[in-house]
């Protein structure tokens, strides 16, 4: 899946699906899409992500106590 990095626009590609969409877990690991030729896998804050539209991602995704919070 490709989100971007919200601050710089620069397309990742999420290695990680699991870490992405686990709300307890706050890093996923991703390689960066600039250039031409392919990163390395690095760990970075989900926060810092968002979709390529410029979405941002699902509370659900975030933050674990979403439901106990939005009653």
């Amino acid at each position: 899946m490709f989100l971007k990095e919200a601050r710089t626009g620069d397309l990742v590609d999420v290695v990680d699906m699991a870490s992405l969409i686990n709300p307890f877990s706050q890093n996923v690991t991703v390689q960066f899409q600039s250039g031409e030729d392919l990163a390395d896998p690095v760990a970075i804050d989900k926060q810092e992500l968002a979709f390529p539209s410029g979405e941002e991602l699902p509370e659900c995704w975030l933050n674990g106590y979403y439901r106990f919070q939005h009653k």
